[in-house]
């Protein structure tokens, strides 16, 4: 791959556009919607206020209210140019490849997205009487079937809208179980190889969070602390399979053992589920509980925040204390909610999950069908094996086996050159890409974690490993390069430490910040600096 940001004549290139779309010299920084404002300029007009004013005082006291707005004065053509512009320079994996390892940021097919844009599923309310939903009770009743017989965990609710939600749900029914049958239990084990979730999720239910460590060598649990810290005070232990090496716990089965010996419930976050999908079922190894991340492995659209779903899969003997209500289908073929339920844990949500998320999971597996779930767990994991091959002479492991559909490199080799992992994902953004994890797991140091998915071609892959391997190079001849990365972006390298302590989110005109008027504009001044 060539360098974007050097001609082949060792000068800087015109701003033209590469292949990717990515310029080969500096962007000029878009103008700020605020910058573009002419005073007097409109994008239409609107008719005077019918609401009478007095009213709007009594709800609204002075003191309460900003004296202007200073809204930007615009046309609409200035509008739909500006956020056009804005829009191309978003990364999207519809135009780009992400090798965001732990995220499973795959391509989703349009088809899902379609299907959960229907007028009939579009336009529902969630008040709505059951008789007139019936068609949308029966895609998440039929949605936590086909999860259950994926998981091989009979006990399903789409209640929990992320993953995080759908992992306090389950430690929650683990502590209702436990208290049903009379056993005080006050920590839960957490391998240092976990997601970090897992200990505030630990600790919002009342646990101590008790660290399990890594055998460095095969990068698995430490089955000897394991046993050391497994007692009948154990509630439950958290695992991560594959763990955040991306790496398959093979002790899995004897962990599940020892843990059922001492009444402890064997949760597993199903982060990661992407890589099983079809060739393992979680239950049968013994896991208990499991909750399933539909925004990653079933192609609901991820990032922004959500929407996101986290759908909890347990054991027929921690169903009774599934979230209530759950969904039924009725003799007469009818389906409804069943909320007499004397063991829940209760609601976890206002309504029964994301609906829409459970559409897009729920028409991926119906069009994917079983040997196409197959596939998406083998080639998950044959993309990653093959992408890791490729780097791991110019970046070093941090174990060296067969991964899952991660992997995790070690940046600690470029430290003789001067290199972190941070200028190597800066240099990535000048190729094109964008950049992996970095510094995750916590475990391994200069972290570089990458998952390329199941949804990504061979010639995508060697791109980007061609990209990370002239950057390795780079690295050794000439690490000033890496640091001064990115070269293409409108804003260079910027001190990370600083931005994150002092966030300058609201623009000004000028160098001088406008004082506050009023204590309305006084409070989101200072929320907006940090100060509250």
């Amino acid at each position: 791959m060539t360098d974007p940001t050097i001609s082949s004549n060792g000068t800087a290139p015109p701003k033209m556009a590469n292949s990717r779309g990515i310029f080969a010299g500096r962007q000029e920084p878009v103008p700020l919607i605020f910058e573009m404002s002419v005073p007097g300029r409109r994008a239409g007009s609107l008719p005077p206020s019918d609401v009478p004013a007095k009213p709007v005082d009594e709800l609204l006291p002075e003191g309460e209210r900003r004296r202007e707005l200073n809204l930007p004065e615009v046309s609409e053509l200035d509008v739909v140019r500006h956020f056009t512009r804005l829009s191309k320079r978003n990364y999207s994996v519809d135009s780009e490849f992400y090798p965001l390892g732990s995220c499973t940021m795959k391509y989703n097919p349009k088809l899902d997205e379609n299907v959960a844009g229907l007028p009939g599923f579009r336009q529902l309310h969630p008040l709505q009487p059951e008789q007139t939903v019936q068609g949308a009770l029966r895609v998440l009743y039929e949605l936590e079937r086909l999860l259950a017989e994926v998981t091989g965990l009979p006990g399903v609710s789409a209640q929990p809208v992320a993953g995080a939600h759908g992992e306090l749900t389950g430690i929650l029914m683990v502590r209702a179980a436990h208290i049903k049958q009379g056993r005080v239990r006050k920590k839960v084990l957490i391998p240092d190889s976990a997601h970090g979730t897992n200990p505030a999720t630990a600790a919002m239910a009342g646990y101590d969070a008790v660290t399990v460590g890594h055998n460095r060598r095969t990068g698995e649990l430490d089955f000897d602390d394991f046993k050391a810290k497994l007692d009948d005070e154990c509630a439950a232990i958290m695992m991560t399979v594959p763990n955040t090496l991306g790496l398959f716990e093979r002790q899995i089965v004897d962990i599940c053992r020892l843990a059922h010996e001492v009444g402890c419930y064997v949760y597993c976050d199903g982060a990661n589920l992407n890589a099983m999908v079809g060739q393992v079922r979680p239950g049968d190894f013994g896991v208990d509980l499991l909750h399933s991340n539909l925004h990653k492995t079933f192609a609901v659209p991820h990032g922004g925040g959500g929407p996101g779903g986290g759908a909890i899969c347990v054991t027929a003997e921690l169903e009774p204390f599934l979230p209530a209500p759950v969904i039924v289908r009725h003799a007469d073929g009818t389906y409804g909610f069943d909320a007499d339920r004397p063991d829940t844990i209760g609601r976890v949500h206002g309504f029964h999950g994301n609906f829409n998320a459970a559409l897009r999971s729920y028409t991926y597996i119906l069009s994917l069908g079983r040997e196409g779930l197959y596939d998406v767990g083998a080639n998950a994991v044959l993309n990653a094996n093959y992408l890791m091959h490729r780097l791991k002479e110019a970046y070093q492991l941090y174990v060296d086996r067969t991964c899952m559909h991660e992997f995790v490199l070690d940046g600690r080799t470029l430290r003789d050159h001067g290199i972190r992992t941070l200028d190597v994902a800066k240099r990535l953004i000048d190729y094109g890409y964008h950049p992996p994890t970095i510094y995750f797991p916590l475990i391994a140091p200069e972290a570089i974690m990458i998952e390329p998915t199941e949804t990504e071609s061979r010639e995508t892959l060697d791109a980007f490993a061609d990209a990370m391997l002239a950057i390795a190079r780079e690295a050794r001849e000439e690490p000033e390069r890496l640091h001064e990365a990115p070269h293409v972006t409108p804003i260079g390298r910027l001190d990370e430490v600083r931005a994150a302590r002092q966030p300058d989110l609201r623009w000004r005109a000028g160098t001088q910040r406008k004082a506050a008027a009023t204590p309305a504009e006084a409070r989101h001044e200072a929320a907006v600096q940090g100060r509250v």
